[in-house]
């Protein structure tokens, strides 16, 4: 019997347990988890003695609208009217100003004199006051003013049209400065086979008047055609903005006789060695001169294109097309002289300078 009751006890005892260890996990489960409260951030101003401190007594107080109270004014049914603010505290209140300069008292203020530019140079306890002024000179001409000498062939080409070949040059040789500057134009034409149709020189004596722009003065002689011609001759030339070559002349001939010429082209880049050159040039006259085959007004004009390859920046060869017409009067002495007075040729040649 007692053996019994033993074995009965040991076998309720783990089912009572498993039974009690259930339900505490049933109760844990049910019971929420309480937030944890983060640890309260530290004072700066902890241990600190404020009792004398005001608070921020810069910052002026703002009335309150009785008729409109913040709360209103929140929610957009009134604007509360508000006083004009203080005026702005004097930064040099409490300064002597007394020390400091009056305008009024003393004068207008910059109206003295600039002290002049001193004139001795340090150089000159040195080495002497003659050999750095001559010094002086030799390097203003050396950076500036040092003459030069260049002989140009703008222009020496062969032309093809309708079964004709002629040829052109056109150039120019001067020597001088930046400033000062004497040259000699030449240019000439004609067909392989005949005598030389023109042939003109000019000597030039050139004055920079601005920067990129020279005025010119001296005489022409056309030695070709026959009879020939010398002129007096007054013009300009330079580069006008975005750099196109700019040059007109005037000229007053031995004979009483006025003509002029305006030429142009521009260099446009397409690499750095091709470069394709449009180029035009117009002639007048004053008068009839049948003598050398040239009427009133415009007497003929032209237009180029040429693309020319920069072997070297004094060396380019070039291809192209021109377009030739006389006008007017000189065009009719040109179909009384058996020549074609509008022509279109295509034209090779050379570019050198050096």
């Amino acid at each position: 019997m007692k053996l019994a009751l033993a074995i009965a006890a040991g076998l309720a005892l783990p089912g009572s347990a498993f039974a009690q260890a259930h339900q505490g996990q049933h109760d844990m489960a049910a019971e929420p988890e309480k937030p944890k409260t983060p640890p309260a951030e530290a004072d700066p101003h902890a241990g600190h003695d404020m009792s004398g401190m005001e608070e921020n007594p810069t910052a002026p107080a703002q009335a309150v609208d009785p008729a409109c109270p913040p709360e209103h004014a929140k929610m957009g049914h009134c604007t509360p009217k508000t006083d004009a603010p203080a005026p702005a505290a004097d930064p040099h209140a409490g300064h002597d100003m007394g020390s400091m300069p009056n305008a009024e008292q003393d004068g207008e203020v910059g109206s003295a004199p600039a002290p002049a530019p001193p004139g001795d140079h340090v150089a000159d306890s040195i080495y002497g006051a003659d050999v750095m002024s001559q010094s002086r000179k030799e390097l203003a001409y050396e950076v500036g003013g040092m003459g030069y000498s260049l002989v140009i062939l703008d222009l020496a080409e062969v032309g093809f049209h309708k079964g004709h070949e002629s040829y052109r040059f056109e150039g120019e040789v001067f020597t001088g400065g930046n400033i000062n500057r004497f040259g000699v134009k030449f240019e000439g034409e004609g067909v392989f086979g005949k005598t030389i149709d023109d042939l003109e020189l000019q000597a030039l004596y050139s004055r920079a008047i601005a920067p990129y722009w020279n005025l010119q003065a001296g005489i022409r002689h056309d030695i070709r055609p026959d009879p020939s011609r010398t002129y007096a001759v007054a013009g300009v030339e330079g580069l006008a903005p975005y750099w196109f070559k700019i040059n007109a002349a005037a000229f007053l001939s031995n004979k009483g006789e006025v003509r002029a010429r305006a030429e142009g082209s521009y260099d446009l880049r397409l690499t750095q060695e091709l470069i394709l050159q449009p180029r035009i040039e117009a002639n007048l006259s004053f008068q009839d001169i049948p003598a050398i085959g040239v009427g009133s007004g415009l007497t003929d004009f032209e237009a180029g294109l040429r693309l020319r390859y920069e072997i070297r920046q004094e060396f380019a060869p070039y291809v192209g097309v021109e377009w030739r017409r006389k006008t007017g009067d000189t065009a009719r002495f040109a179909r009384l002289a058996g020549d074609d007075p509008d022509t279109l040729s295509v034209v090779a040649g050379v570019r050198i300078w050096f």
